[in-house]
């Protein structure tokens, strides 16, 4: 009688063989040249799809601009996934995308871009995040069209207990985003009609089509990546969802500077890669010249560091480094001040800490500045929208501890216009008051990006 499988008895030694052996045909089949190849196709039906639709390409940040060449993209889109992981089924207040709404409204729609890894036919963001959006949106700027309130969602991807779950929940999000006290007017100047979803994949047909629709706008949410459903090991080297978790794989690369070597980069043999992609890494580091501040308040502007100098007396810069140093040492002049707070969960820490000293300074510059001033540029409220002060914060990234320290001076030292007022609030600020003002700068600047502990030390410094 013939051995069966079952029968077959291994050293312990030939098993942990195995493993080793099934560990690296894994790991090389998810090698860096593996996922920037699948990356270009991916982006090559990505193409496809914008000729076909004949509308702006928007990436769906951080993952969607490896699937997008620079010059193609229209711009970025900020919807998470876990807003749309069931059970949770938010609508974002911190990440409301009003940008979108001037660019659908100027090209009847656009085509959001995303991917998702390995056995998900659409990634979250787009099967549901985004649907919660233009439903609330419709909700908001169209209240007088009540068939525009219906929620769509992919029938094959949504159940349809799942989407009525969804559905109830749209109220609290429309009576949560009212708090915000928009500016709804502005907002619906820039579409003329309700926004609907539409889904697109690699098993869609593509069939060429700039068709105006008469009812709707079209939010395109094309899913890049096309779905495994076996180990990656059986798509001869294709990786579903190649551009996430760059943290583990990228050494660095990022979407422009993939896109700026692409060709090198595919045709650079796998053992020489690494060394290749460092060295591309570190020369765009090194030609990287100063950014320019954003503003998010008449008076108020982040930046990355370095900042470029500024030696005008009614420029106060605030420069928040990763390097923990004594408070002693902050204030280098009276209009720069350099804070160590560290990394991490140390810089919210020390953040903190820090926030008292840095509301102090900023206090301190405005009251001896206010004598350089015109006398037709006074402190009083409403009578300051054209103070030349500028108060610059900085950070490492530019996204996220910045913005915090712009929003506890924002609350701690501005009115609700967004200038400086000489009577601070006497009252403590609520979460409501400090979630109206972070929508505000979200709404200037979509790219900024707190953290959740950054938010939390701002929460601490201005509710005690």
């Amino acid at each position: 009688m013939a051995t069966t499988t079952s029968e077959l008895i291994f050293s312990p030694q030939a098993n942990h063989n195995f493993s080793r052996i099934l560990s690296d045909l894994k790991r090389s089949n998810l090698s860096i040249t593996n996922r920037l190849r699948s990356i270009r196709e991916d982006a090559d039906f990505v193409s496809d799809v914008a000729a076909a639709f004949g509308r702006p390409l928007i990436a769906n940040e951080r993952c969607g601009s490896w699937y997008i060449p620079p010059e193609k993209k229209g711009g970025s889109a900020y919807f998470k996934s876990t807003d749309g992981h069931t059970g949770q089924w938010r609508f974002s207040t911190r990440r409301l995308n009003f940008h979108l709404l001037g660019i659908i409204g100027d090209k009847d729609g656009c085509i959001i871009v995303d991917s998702t890894r390995r056995g998900k036919r659409i990634p979250d963001a787009l099967s549901k995040t985004v649907p919660i959006w233009c439903c609330v949106l419709n909700h908001i700027l169209f209240p007088e069209m009540p068939f525009s309130h219906e929620l769509f969602t992919p029938p094959n991807i949504v159940s349809e207990s799942e989407h009525a779950q969804i559905e109830a929940r749209i109220p609290e999000h429309v009576d949560s985003l009212k708090a915000l006290d928009v500016d709804v007017n502005a907002l619906r100047q820039q579409v003329k009609k309700p926004l609907r979803p539409v889904w697109v994949t690699q098993e869609s047909q593509l069939v060429p089509t700039e068709v105006i629709f008469d009812d709707f706008h079209p939010v395109i949410c094309c899913t890049s990546s096309r779905r495994v459903l076996g180990g990656e090991m059986s798509e001869g080297g294709y990786i579903q969802g190649a551009g996430d978790d760059t943290e583990n794989w990228a050494l660095g690369l990022t979407p422009p500077v993939f896109w700026r070597h692409a060709e090198t980069l595919l045709s650079t043999p796998e053992p020489d890669l690494s060394d290749v992609v460092r060295s591309f890494v570190s020369s765009q580091s090194t030609n990287e010249d100063h950014s320019t501040p954003r503003q998010v308040a008449p008076c108020l502007f982040v930046s990355r560091l370095p900042v470029a100098d500024d030696l005008s007396e009614l420029t106060c810069t605030i420069e928040i480094h990763s390097k923990t140093t004594d408070p002693s040492s902050w204030v280098k002049s009276p209009t720069l001040m350099e804070v160590g707070v560290g990394k991490h969960k140390l810089a919210s820490r020390n953040l903190r800490i820090a926030l008292p000293n840095i509301s102090d300074f900023v206090h301190q510059f405005f009251e001896r500045t206010n004598d350089a001033l015109p006398a037709n540029e006074s402190t009083e409220p409403n009578a300051n929208s054209l103070d030349p002060r500028r108060i610059v914060i900085a950070c490492e990234t530019g996204k996220d501890i910045s913005v915090g320290v712009a929003l506890a001076l924002l609350c701690q030292h501005f009115d609700s216009e967004g200038h400086f007022s000489t009577h601070p609030p006497s009252s403590g600020h609520t979460k409501s008051d400090i979630r109206i003002r972070l929508s505000r700068i979200m709404t200037d600047f979509p790219e900024a990006n707190p953290s959740r502990t950054t938010i939390q030390s701002i929460n601490s410094f201005l509710m005690g």
